[in-house]
Order: C-alpha cells, then structure tokens, then sequence
C-alpha cells in the first residue's frame, strides 16, 4: 500500500509549485517521476529560496521542498528531437502533468490530443490558474493573485487590516492536492474502464471549493463573509486569547465546553449570565466575554492553560512558530521528515516533510533526495534505447 503508485510512470514538465507538489505527492506513493525541465535553467524553483548559495547552484530550498524522489531530464520542447523524445516517453508513460498557460503545449505540438495518439491510456492533467476554458484562461496566474481572485485575502486578517493574504502559497498548494487527487480518482477509473483523461485543474475553483463554509454562508444564507481576525464565526469563545506568557486558541464550540471553561478560569457565574448562557448570547457578545475570560487567562502561561482546558476536554493549543511546531513531540515520533546526507550537487544534508498521512501505521516516503538538473538524463535516454554517442549529440545540440 505504500508504495501503491510503483507501477506507474508519471511525466512532470511543472514549474515551481503546484504542479512540483502534485507530482511528489505521487512520487511519495512509489510513482517513477520524471521531471522534464529546459536544459540549462530547469525549473525556476531552483533559483528560489532563502539560501542565496544553493540558489546560484539551481538547488534552491524551494526546489528542494517538492522535488525529493524524481529523475531529472532536461529537454528543449522547441526542438523538432525534443519533441519526438517526449512523444516516446509519454508511450510508457501513465501519466503526464503541466502547469503552462492554456495553449502552451498545443503551438509546441504537444498538447493532448497529439499525445494521445501516441498513448490513448495517457493521463493528461493540465494545471492552470484559471482553467482550460473561459474568458480568463489565458492569464498569468501567481498564487497571490488567485488568493484575492478568490476571495480568501478578504476573509483574512481582522477587519482593521483586512484583506490579507495568507502566510504561505496556499492557493498553488491546493491545487497541488487538487491535481495529485484527481490524477489517482483517473488511475483508478482506468483500472475499470481502460480508458485515459484529460483533467483541468483550475487553482482558482480548487481554493474556492475549500472554502466550504464561507461560500455556503453566502449562496445558502445570502450572508457575505467577511474577516473575522482570529475569532471563530460559529462560536465564541473560540479562538485566540492572551494569556501571561503566550497566545492561546480556545474552541469551546459546544454548551458543556463553554461551562468548563467557565469554572477552570474561576468564573462559574458566567455560564448563567443572560449575556453569555446562550450560544447566540455569546456571539452577540463576544468582545465582553473575550476581556472577562483574558482577565482570568492572565494568571498563568498559555502552555499551562492548554494542559488544563484539553484535560478538560476543552480544545485548546499554544500558538506556535514553524520551529516549534516542527519540534513538538507528537511530530517528531511519527516520522514526519525525510533526511537525506551530502546531497549531490549542494554537498549538505538535506531535510523536507513527508506526507501528511500514514498508511497501516507507515508513513510513505521517498528514498532518492531531489535530483541535479539533468541529473538522470543519460540513464533516461538510455531506457528508451539510445545509445551514449546518441546522447552525447544530443547534448551538443542543446536538445538536452
């Protein structure tokens, strides 16, 4: 079950982020992931990162991130022998992934409905910012920018500083799982059916179909959503209190919870205040609950309050940075990072996460670190019966 995509050979002409996440998901999964990139730049990703160094070697942080466990081929896609390369691999090839601009692959004379000529079993998943049809199909599209298309920026933040984006690419993520979750759903049909596919994944409808609740507030209730800070919009007190020493998140959320929370903090007589004794009453005044609950919270430090409400059977959890949360106990013995020594090409020990499930108590993994540019492209042309003098000609007419 681990390794339950090992029979399947995945093509990843992606750049930077949601494509890269889609196909390391896969890769996690025991899938052969070649990764196609322009001979000489490769994926620009490897120039991103917060380590100028590894940046000016094409090993980027943010190459590093998605890359771990495919082979690198470089390719020029321009070229008449790049193309028939291509249209060779995509013969033993399961599955293909680009995140161009609609058009793209079909001027270079690669698009679909060529390639499925040549493998009429071909997964093809084209990841764009908008999608493969409609009005906007043709622009650029960044992960920022689907943030506010999508309405996310205004929904973040509090309603001083509102709109805002959120902290890290969510949109180019989520469409990342998004196209890993569709390409596998295609697998399976064609285990059934025996047939291929062309999947559209558009990142703006993937961050919108995420955002169950403040979509269905308007279009079932007809209540615009707005940003909320750190406050919860279904209840209170939920969300982020003061503490002596600390943030704290609270989610009292049900009536018993709300009772607790009351005689843990020494305030049993708010749980029948008229104010606050109704779950509406609380919304309705939830500044004044949130002063009287942080006057309490004040006594002591967030990581003592969180100990006392969850053994309580109140949700409660400290506020903590991406070191900390990295360091916490519960990640460390479950196997979340891969560690991988003196990578080639960087000549350093390189860390990067998992996924972020288990199957029968294991955690997937991928065993080979994120490759060098071109890294595998001899042994990959070689598999397709070329010869090394072939390859060497190739090389030199820059086709890889």
């Amino acid at each position: 079950m681990l390794q339950s995509l090992a029979h399947i050979r995945v093509l990843d002409l992606t750049n930077v982020l949601a494509g890269p996440f889609a196909c390391n998901q896969l890769a996690h999964l025991g899938a052969d992931v070649i990764k196609i990139e322009v001979p000489g730049s490769g994926d620009l990703a490897r120039q991103l990162g917060a380590d100028p160094e590894l940046n000016r070697q094409y090993m980027g942080v943010s190459f590093l991130a998605q890359n771990a466990g495919k082979r690198s081929l470089t390719l020029n896609l321009k070229d008449d022998q790049g193309k028939a390369l291509l249209k060779r691999l995509v013969e033993s090839a399961d599955v293909l992934v680009e995140n161009f601009r609609p058009g793209v692959m079909e001027r270079l004379g690669v698009g679909y409905d060529e390639l499925k000529q040549h493998n009429p079993k071909l997964i093809y998943c084209a990841i764009s910012g908008y999608g493969a049809d409609g009005p906007m199909k043709k622009l650029p599209a960044y992960d920022q920018i689907i943030q506010g298309m999508s309405g996310v920026m205004s929904i973040t933040g509090a309603p001083e500083n509102a709109p805002y984006r959120v902290g890290y690419p969510i949109a180019d993520t989520l469409g990342g799982l998004t196209a890993a979750f569709a390409v596998s759903a295609a697998l399976a049909g064609r285990d059934q059916h025996g047939e291929g596919a062309f999947i559209d994944v558009s990142m703006l409808e993937s961050t919108l179909a995420t955002m169950g609740w403040a979509v269905s507030n308007y279009l079932v209730a007809e209540r615009e959503p707005g940003p909320m800070g750190n406050d919860n919009i279904t209840a209170s007190p939920s969300g982020t209190f003061r503490t002596g020493d600390g943030l704290l998140n609270l989610a009292a959320n049900k009536q018993q919870q709300f009772e607790a929370v009351c005689e843990l903090i020494g305030r049993p007589e708010l749980a029948t205040d008229p104010r606050f004794a109704e779950r509406q009453a609380r919304l309705d005044n939830r500044q004044l609950l949130t002063e009287l609950i942080e006057q309490a919270l004040f006594q002591a430090p967030a990581a003592e309050w969180e100990q006392r409400f969850n053994a309580a059977g109140v949700p409660a959890g400290c506020v903590l940075s991406v070191p900390e949360a990295l360091a916490l106990p519960q990640v460390q013995q479950r196997n979340f990072q891969s560690h991988f020594e003196n990578v080639a090409g960087i000549d350093r020990d390189v860390e990067i996460v998992r996924t972020g499930f288990q199957i029968n108590g294991e955690r997937p993994a991928v065993t080979n670190p994120p490759p060098q540019l071109g890294q595998h492209s001899a042994d990959i042309l070689a598999e397709l019966g070329l010869s090394g003098d072939e390859v060497k000609q190739l090389q030199q007419q820059g086709v890889v």
